[in-house]
């Protein structure tokens, strides 16, 4: 009988603090797994882990930071078999190639949400795969397995998302090539590439503007959920043979221009 991956399991979710992470951290601590919620937020992220208490604690972590995110790894091998990783923290910015005053995008904020999004993936994925490996693999030879955020944004970005799509496309890029180099170690890669959700900035909008990006989902027609991704993050924890995909998770949804 195949062993159930959260029973003993030790989770590291980056951005746990709120939205997609905080989502992901309670499903998996429902599924028995001890998690690290690793954020910026210290004040959210300590009051999370304090809701959940038993198997959960708080690391505040840049995820640009090699240090940092290598304290939080190894908080989460101290309280259990270091064998998932979700790596929801990012952030966008909106600026144009060439804004329409002539002023080209400013290179040190495209260089910070590069760093932000795409950087800071890498650094979890490498950091988190490297201690994954000094796991004794199951009966499948799996060590670990790491799901990533992407973005739709990243297919068909929209006008004022260079670089937060460019970021997310990089994900993207990223995901099939880590999975091959991560193989031989026995450890999965996957990626989830989420519509518009309801996060907590997306709460903050102003109503019409979220009632503009519900109507253009086919279908359901709402925003998503953040217990949706965190549904989608656990069945690629379960399922040992999805490795290497993107998933959409945006009900159908293709952005246009603008």
């Amino acid at each position: 009988m195949t062993r159930d991956p959260f029973t003993g399991a030790a989770a590291l979710v980056t951005g746990g603090a709120s939205g997609l992470g905080e989502a992901t951290a309670r499903r998996f601590h429902r599924r028995g797994a001890a998690v690290v919620l690793a954020d910026l937020n210290r004040e959210r992220g300590e009051a999370v882990a304090a809701e959940l208490d038993e198997r959960a604690a708080f690391e505040k972590v840049d995820v640009t930071s090699e240090e940092e995110v290598q304290a939080a790894v190894e908080r989460a091998a101290s309280l259990g078999r270091f064998a998932i990783a979700v790596h929801c923290a990012g952030g966008g910015i909106a600026g144009r190639t060439v804004n329409r005053d002539g002023t080209p995008h400013a290179l040190d904020s495209f260089r910070r949400c590069i760093e932000l999004n795409l950087v800071g993936t890498f650094n979890v994925t490498r950091l988190a795969a490297a201690a994954m490996a000094g796991n004794e693999p199951d009966e499948d030879g799996e060590r670990g397995v790491i799901v990533n955020t992407a973005s739709i944004a990243g297919y068909e970005g929209q006008i004022g998302q260079v670089a937060y799509g460019s970021a997310k496309a990089g994900v993207i890029g990223m995901t099939l090539i880590a999975c091959r180099d991560l193989g031989v170690l026995g450890v999965r890669v996957n990626a989830i590439a989420p519509g518009t959700i309801l996060t907590p900035p997306m709460a903050m909008a102003p109503e019409a503007m979220r009632d503009a990006f519900a109507a253009q989902v086919p279908f359901p027609k709402r925003l998503g959920q953040p217990d949706e991704f965190a549904q989608l993050a656990e069945h690629f924890v379960d399922n040992r043979y999805l490795n290497g995909m993107v998933v959409r998770l945006d009900g159908g949804t293709r952005f246009g221009p603008k």
